[in-house]
């Protein structure tokens, strides 16, 4: 049991959460290369997001795991996000922090999504077994490369942090 809940009831509420944070990412950020600002999406978006890396450390692991990893690096990644949303307020060069780490948390949180749906899914797992072949190469690749465009066309909108700065968080 993990925080009262049975294990297949905590990896459920672990995805539904990691879920919501990616459908969050794929609205807010997306909107924000586009120069829309949606306050309450990129705080459902980082929130998620945060937690869906903090359940993670509540799995049963023995030792260090590629997924202790990758929590560990976006728990950091999401917390220099934080720090330049609503520390800094998207100021000066905050806002291009900004853009790198929130970009890099919704690329990290797809990143296991394609993990996940190659080991579970029996079409893809079929395609990729052992996560090595090209099928599983070619969409992380292309999953960082749309990431990479992403961050870019969000660094390219200036306007996106003064509208962002001048309102009140909520």
């Amino acid at each position: 049991m993990i925080l009262g809940l049975s294990i297949p009831a905590f990896i459920a509420l672990h995805v539904a959460i990691s879920l919501i944070g990616i459908a969050a990412g794929l609205i807010a950020l997306p909107a924000q290369a586009k120069g829309h600002f949606l306050p309450r999406t990129q705080a459902v978006f980082l929130i998620t997001t945060l937690l869906t890396s903090l359940t993670g450390f509540l799995f049963p692991f023995r030792g260090f795991t590629p997924a202790i990893g990758v929590g560990i690096i976006s728990t950091l990644v999401l917390a220099v996000a934080f720090a330049a949303l609503y520390g800094f307020r998207l100021g000066g060069r905050a806002r291009i922090v900004y853009a790198v780490s929130a970009t890099a948390a919704l690329w990290l949180n797809l990143f296991v999504l394609v993990v996940q749906s190659f080991l579970k899914v029996p079409a893809l797992n079929a395609l990729a077994p052992t996560g090595s072949e090209p099928p599983f190469l070619a969409a992380q690749g292309l999953m960082l490369i749309v990431m990479l465009i992403l961050g870019a066309a969000i660094i390219r909108q200036p306007s996106v942090a003064r509208k962002a700065a001048s309102r009140p968080i909520a």
